[in-house]
């Protein structure tokens, strides 16, 4: 019997749990999920971006929380150029890097195992509601973050379980991808929604630009307000636009009640699992996927997550200087991702992650070689980076779509999460190391360097899924 349009394809309830001959998305073939269906999953995209944008890189965490703000008063009244000053604020920035690594530590204990629960029960927009729902608390919450230093953890500690809980509704959002693509249009949806994704950002940005060139609409600067209004305009947007997603796109998969486990019990399930995707040759791809992406993801992660504080504490951008470029870099991003998922169809998500590495490896060299010749530096190469970032990203999502079997959707996509944030600490450790150890900010750039290299390198050998 065929699958209606619009509703994911469901599956016997005796799936055979280790032999992996049917990918997920093929259970579609080329039958096109409804406009409609497609718009509303793109649009989740656009409704966690102000989270990554507006809160993570360009405005709350690198002119507010990692700001001379949040130093003690003794300090804070130093010149800029005192070195005392500099090496507290690199001190707050290595303190954001600490955070995010306890972050994607929590992330690799839970991930891959609520993937797999939500793949068992079907419910992977359960899942998504809750993440949701915990992205959107996390960022409410920043209102009670005042500038005082004894404020700065709580601020690191929120954005931190933002990014838990992001991270856990990105597992199932982009599960849900399988259920809605086909083999022919895969890459061109997955651009779909990172475009939409870097398109909200740039209007966020506007609105922030707005909200600052009106003189923060006659609002007092004291307690950093402007600020923790935002982070709560930020909840109330993410709030409003994920809506869609729960009323028009279907579950990928009925679920498999046979593999319903316990929360502990399924953590043996996990490593059996893992085993079997390296023992078997048809999903060996897969693992091998999953550990060289798990190491370049990390490094796209760091360009965005520590660019913002290069360009404030290493280029000396200011507020609206810095709001400008974070606007250009996300409709750079966007129009790029877009443009680029058509050629990840035409040839494969390999071909465009190596080049998008490559080119990203070159720029932050050249930003950190050139770093004495100005701002115009970080202009090029930042908007350069900026437009490799997306690409990589897309196409990330586009590659392990085409090998994930069917009914594990969840499961793989939380086998990427967690694998991801098992080198989630690579870039952030780097980055929060070299910082510390040489007092400079700029050396920060390196280590983002460092990780999109090895990234490159161990993707090279790594077999590229069939194109139809």
């Amino acid at each position: 019997m065929s699958t209606p349009p619009g509703e994911a394809p469901h599956l016997p309830a005796t799936a055979d749990t280790d032999a992996l001959p049917v990918m997920g998305l093929g259970l579609r073939r080329d039958t096109p999920a409804p406009r409609k269906t497609l718009l509303a999953w793109a649009l989740w995209d656009w409704a966690a971006q102000p989270f990554n944008t507006v809160i993570l890189t360009f405005i709350f965490t690198a002119l507010y929380l990692t700001t001379d703000a949040f130093l003690p008063a003794d300090i804070a009244a130093l010149p800029d150029d005192d070195r005392v000053k500099e090496v507290a604020e690199a001190g707050l920035a290595a303190g954001l890097g600490w955070g995010t690594t306890i972050a994607g530590l929590l992330i690799l204990a839970l991930a891959p195992v609520l993937g797999q629960q939500a793949d068992a029960a079907g419910r992977q927009k359960l899942w998504l509601g809750i993440g949701t729902g915990g992205l959107v608390m996390s960022m409410a919450l920043l209102w009670f973050v005042e500038p005082a230093p004894a404020l700065f953890w709580l601020g690191v500690a929120l954005i931190s379980a933002g990014t838990v809980f992001s991270e856990i509704a990105g597992v199932n959002y982009n599960a849900m991808l399988i259920g809605i693509a086909t083999p022919r249009n895969i890459g061109r949806i997955s651009g779909l929604g990172w475009g939409f994704g870097y398109l909200g950002g740039i209007v966020a940005l506007i609105l922030v630009v707005v909200f600052y060139m009106s003189d923060w609409f006659g609002l007092s600067e004291d307690g950093g307000l402007p600020f923790r209004i935002i982070a709560v305009g930020c909840a109330l947007w993410t709030l409003a636009f994920s809506i869609p997603i729960f009323l028009s796109v279907p579950e990928p998969s009925a679920g498999r009640p046979e593999r319903r486990v316990g929360l502990l019990r399924g953590y043996g399930l996990l490593v059996r699992d893992v085993i079997a995707l390296y023992r078997s040759p048809q999903s060996r791809p897969t693992f091998w996927f999953l550990l060289s992406s798990a190491v370049f993801r990390d490094g796209l992660s760091g360009v965005f997550t520590f660019g913002a504080i290069i360009a404030g504490s290493v280029f000396g951008f200011e507020f609206l200087d810095l709001v400008i470029f974070g606007i250009a870099a996300n409709l750079i991003a966007g129009v790029s991702t877009l443009i680029v998922g058509r050629f990840d169809d035409l040839f494969g998500p390999k071909t465009v992650i190596l080049w998008s590495l490559g080119a990203m490896v070159l720029m932050a060299t050249a930003v950190f070689v050139l770093v004495d010749a100005g701002t115009i530096v970080f202009w090029i190469g930042g908007l350069a980076l900026c437009a490799c970032v997306g690409p990589a990203q897309s196409a990330s999502r586009s590659f392990l779509a085409r090998l994930t079997p069917a009914g594990r959707e969840g499961e793989i996509f939380g086998l990427y999460a967690t694998t991801g944030r098992a080198a989630g600490w690579m870039t952030s450790l780097l980055w929060a190391t070299l910082i510390t150890l040489t007092g400079v900010t700029a050396f920060g750039i390196l280590g983002i360097a460092c990780v999109l290299l090895l990234g490159f390198v161990l993707l090279l050998p790594v077999k590229a899924p069939p194109r139809t």
